[in-house]
């Protein structure tokens, strides 16, 4: 059966910081829910699958796909490094309250520590800030490892670098960066296909139990890079019809699409699933010997390695998130 453009069913999670906005704003229905969190709109790992929901493969899943198809489906180059493991996981975050103060292992730490796993650079497109929202990203300047373990046993926030946040921004998180999303913030997270957090601090803040979240305060300690990463706002161009490169990172590269009319995208040159999201407008993605599929804000669309253009039309406008994998 011959490949083409993908869409899958959202999973989503109730959170303790979660909201009503992955609903009433990207319309994304996620039931009686009463704090969703998260819709993780693709994912193939951990036993955490997506189901298509589009098609004559309709209800099998990404993992099983891969499983299948190999470098059809996520190009010849991510099958021979990452074989059935789907490298990449693509989510909505709907943080209603302040999320805890985290920071994620690399790839070597977290295999040393877990086996064959990754860790989790990610990245944030803020998709809407309220007014005066803010969130953490990176330690202060003049913090080490000394200073920072003193400031723990203190008050962590006197750490930390907090930042202003607008709609349309971008940050990159890579691995061992400590941070944190505010209130009042709904974004896109595009990260490496991984679920390890390692608490530091969580507002002194309880359960439905009366229960305070597990700290990880000693593993946390392993992951920190104290001496400096790319992490920060990153500033990128939104012309219209045309690609936008917004970060170019050692896991993934993700454009900016801004198109107010046909246009036609070569993706011969990739070797590698493209992901599109969706950030506001609708439109339909067109590729050869295949069906046109319909995508509006919110959704997200796979379309295979195999398939070397798209053509994409916007009803009337249409901003994407490009994403595939760097090789």
């Amino acid at each position: 059966m011959t490949l083409y453009p993908l869409k899958f069913k959202p999973l989503f999670f109730d959170k303790i910081w979660g909201g009503q906005k992955i609903k009433t704003e990207l319309n994304l229905d996620f039931g009686t829910l009463p704090n969703c969190g998260e819709a993780w709109m693709l994912c193939g790992f951990d036993q955490t699958d997506s189901v298509v929901a589009n098609g004559a493969l309709k209800d099998n899943t990404l993992s099983e796909l891969v499983e299948i198809y190999m470098g059809e489906l996520v190009g010849e180059k991510v099958y021979q490094k990452f074989g059935l493991l789907f490298p990449l996981l693509v989510k909505w975050i709907d943080a209603n309250d302040d999320l805890s103060v985290q920071v994620h292992p690399d790839d070597e730490l977290a295999q040393e520590m877990y086996g064959n796993v990754l860790g989790k650079t990610e990245m944030w497109y803020i998709q809407d800030a309220e007014k005066g929202a803010k969130l953490i990203c990176g330690l202060k300047d003049g913090v080490n490892k000394d200073t920072y373990i003193a400031g723990v046993a203190g008050r962590t926030l006197s750490l930390l670098r907090e930042h202003n946040v607008n709609k349309n921004d971008l940050y990159y998180i890579p691995a061992g960066t400590v941070h944190a999303l505010q209130s009042g913030l709904l974004l896109a997270e595009i990260q490496e296909a991984s679920d390890i957090t390692f608490r530091i601090y969580d507002w002194d803040r309880r359960d439905e139990h009366g229960h305070e979240r597990q700290l990880h305060k000693e593993e946390a300690l392993k992951a920190i890079k104290f001496e400096g990463t790319d992490a920060g706002l990153v500033r990128y161009a939104k012309k219209e019809n045309v690609v936008n490169s917004m970060l170019y990172s050692p896991f993934f590269q993700t454009n900016y699409l801004n198109i107010t009319e046909t246009f036609e995208r070569d993706l011969s040159d990739t070797d590698s699933f493209v992901i599109y999201l969706c950030g506001d407008g609708a439109g339909v993605l067109h590729t050869p010997n295949a069906e046109d599929v319909a995508i509006k804000k919110g959704e997200l669309v796979l379309i295979p390695a195999i398939c070397d253009e798209v053509k994409i039309t916007p009803s009337p406008t249409l901003t994407l998130l490009e994403t595939f994998m760097q090789q």
